[in-house]
């Protein structure tokens, strides 16, 4: 080849884009992540009950998405998406105000992880949850908290009209709560700490979301859905993470 068309190939081949490396399948993304040696023990103690690796794949996160975690507590689901949606990612970390005095000493722990640094935090209120900046949302996530929601109280219509709007066209709300028996409604949110899956079915789809899909990854047909199922009160009785519980996933309808 003479040495000006060799140049020519050299230069074009330089100037042509680079292949992508191809993205990690879903089930490694979320392998990786909860298997990272870098998470708290206190975490990974709670794995068997939450099916981490089940969540983040029904989540269907992925780096650089925008993220709204609502009632995130002490930041357990937070850390786990922050660590999926990086690089490029952001993730807000949504506290009701009247939680913050229990929640202190556990939220100073959590943001010395260094997969925290992804996320900022949002003490607002559930009646008004999305800070000003957290604008075309590709998701928001409610876990376990539904039922809490309803027993503070809070408007819920204006909290799920709200999410909506801040979420981008075929963004996702997913909401995961633990079952209360059919046709209770309300009534065993204190109880109980559960609540009736149609109910949050009916109250996020009157905001507009249209459901997409549902996941069995938390079911437990051996729930009598008869016993306390919060934290403490399962704790005590050795049933932490069994409950039966139900995972929703939301679509803000394109257009």
């Amino acid at each position: 080849m003479k040495p000006l068309a060799l140049l020519l190939v050299c230069a074009a081949c330089a100037s042509a884009p680079r292949q992508a490396a191809p993205s990690e399948r879903p089930d490694q993304l979320a392998a990786r992540i909860v298997d990272s040696p870098d998470r708290s023990e206190a975490d990974r103690t709670l794995d068997p009950g939450r099916h981490p690796k089940e969540m983040l794949r029904f989540l269907g996160v992925r780096n650089g998405m925008k993220v709204l975690d609502l009632g995130a507590g002490p930041g357990y689901t937070t850390e786990l998406i922050a660590r999926a949606v990086a690089p490029g990612g952001v993730v807000y970390m949504q506290n009701d105000p009247r939680w913050l005095p229990f929640l202190k000493d556990a939220l100073a722990e959590r943001f010395t992880h260094p997969a925290m640094q992804g996320v900022v935090r949002a003490d607002v209120p559930f009646d008004d949850p999305v800070p000003p900046d957290a604008r075309d949302l590709d998701l928001a996530v409610m876990n376990v908290i539904y039922h809490d929601v309803v027993n503070m109280p809070v408007d819920r219509a204006r909290m799920n009209k709200a999410i909506f709007d801040a979420l981008r066209p075929g963004g996702a709300y997913v909401v995961i709560d633990s079952s209360a028996k059919e046709g209770t409604g309300l009534a065993e949110t204190k109880t109980l700490h559960r609540i009736d899956e149609s109910v949050v079915r009916d109250e996020v789809q009157s905001a507009g979301f249209r459901l997409e899909s549902e996941s069995e990854f938390l079911r437990n047909p051996a729930d009598a859905r008869d016993w306390n199922a919060s934290p403490p009160a399962a704790e005590k009785a050795g049933k932490r993470g069994t409950s039966d519980r139900f995972a929703l996933r939301f679509v803000k309808p394109s257009g």
